[in-house]
């Protein structure tokens, strides 16, 4: 099959690789109709590349047709059109239990110490091949897939539950958002786009998005999104610009939708630059033992909330130490919630928004660019560089 590899730092390639097979009792394959580019994704490209080998396979956002399936699969069949979530899980331990997938028992890796396996994300996750391919093996498919309705209706209308409508979903829950809530969403990216639409959804009285990018910034306008462009604005402005709409508060709820890679932290960039041309034998144990995040979007999000008020995190970090103002956080009696999507644990929240016709998510307007898979390593380089309106792209690996 046909499926895209990293290589090395910014290089990833199209490679012919073995096709996937049954390997467990519950195991599936499923033929992979469409495959999403995450923004964690880009980690992977620019800076987490002492975690993977290459030749690994990349990807978590996948959906498809399932093409085999092993004797412990449960109901799940051949031919069912189904989208797979980012994190493998079994559904019956002490984790999944309490609803949260993204630590299950049965697929930790213990090795390194982390949560559930991942599709296509490192060997700290597993080293799991992902679902950038024309074909996906399954773990805990007995669990894990979700059955839709092959009706004919777009991929795009089911692929966002791998990862992005259940990952924002969550993101607000942490964020307590409720009725009349203000709610300040760093970043526009797609996490961050359905952040604040799912924000809106519920009720919340003022949602205000924060970005530079034109496009990105144009998509949330249009779904009723009030919009803090950074390029006429400045960082330094954010809370002044926050303050005006609360009553001089700030904000009840804070969404950090960046992560590591936020503009406007200089020097943190550059360490993230030089540690990527390290000897992975040397780079590995710097960033599992120090930090090395760009923090400037999380100590926006502190100064930004208002006293008593919540800091939800979505955005990925990967320093182990990085330094954060718990002066401020005590003073201001800030809570903070944060963590990996329990894809599973939101489904029944998330599957009728997705399934109503009048599609009040605005799942159909996330993905910006489809592109076959052979053209994977120019969207990663579009998608890196926010060229050409880029927001999500959407892969065909049969193109």
């Amino acid at each position: 099959m046909r499926a895209l590899t990293w290589q090395g730092r910014e290089d990833v390639s199209v490679e012919t690789v073995d096709d996937p097979t049954i390997v467990a009792p519950n195991d599936a394959v499923v033929r992979v109709t469409s495959t999403a580019i995450c923004g964690s994704d880009l980690h992977l490209y620019g800076i987490l590349g002492m975690f993977l080998d290459a030749g690994d396979v990349l990807g978590h956002e996948a959906m498809g047709v399932v093409e085999a399936v092993g004797p412990e699969a449960g109901d799940l069949k051949v031919g069912d059109r189904v989208v797979v979530p980012f994190n493998i899980s079994c559904g019956t331990c002490f984790m999944c239990s309490r609803g949260l997938q993204s630590q299950c028992e049965t697929t930790q890796v213990r090795e390194h110490d982390k949560g559930a396996a991942l599709f296509g994300y490192t060997r700290l996750y597993g080293s799991v091949p992902g679902g950038q391919a024309q074909y996906l093996r399954v773990p805990q498919a007995q669990y894990g897939p979700i059955v839709v309705p092959d009706d004919g209706s777009p991929d795009e209308q089911w692929l966002y539950l791998s990862d992005v409508v259940p990952t924002a979903w969550q993101a607000v829950e942490y964020a307590d958002v409720a009725p009349g809530s203000s709610v300040v969403v760093l970043g526009l990216g797609p996490i961050g786009q359905m952040c604040a639409r799912i924000a809106l959804h519920k009720g919340a009285g003022h949602v205000v998005g924060v970005d530079q990018v034109p496009e990105r910034i144009a998509m949330a306008a249009r779904h009723g999104v009030e919009v803090l462009d950074l390029n006429r604005t400045g960082d330094g402005d954010v809370l002044e610009a926050v303050r005006a709409v609360t009553d001089g508060r700030g904000a009840d709820c804070v969404i950090d939708a960046v992560g590591m890679e936020a503009h406007g932290s200089p020097l943190a960039e550059l360490t993230q630059k030089a540690v990527g041309f390290l000897p992975d034998a040397v780079a590995a144990p710097f960033v599992g033992k120090a930090g090395g995040d760009r923090l400037a979007a999380l100590y926006t999000a502190i100064d930004v909330v208002r006293r008593g008020g919540t800091v939800s995190i979505s955005g990925v970090y990967g320093g182990a130490k990085d330094p954060l103002p718990l002066m401020q956080l005590f003073d201001k009696q800030v809570t903070v919630r944060m963590g990996q999507a329990n894809v599973r644990r939101w489904l029944p929240d998330v599957l009728p928004l997705v399934q109503d016709p009048a599609d009040p998510l605005g799942v159909l307007d996330l993905g910006t660019h489809r592109m076959s898979l052979e053209q994977a390593p120019d969207a990663y380089r579009m998608f890196q560089k926010k060229e050409d309106g880029c927001i999500k792209v959407v892969l065909d690996p049969w193109a």
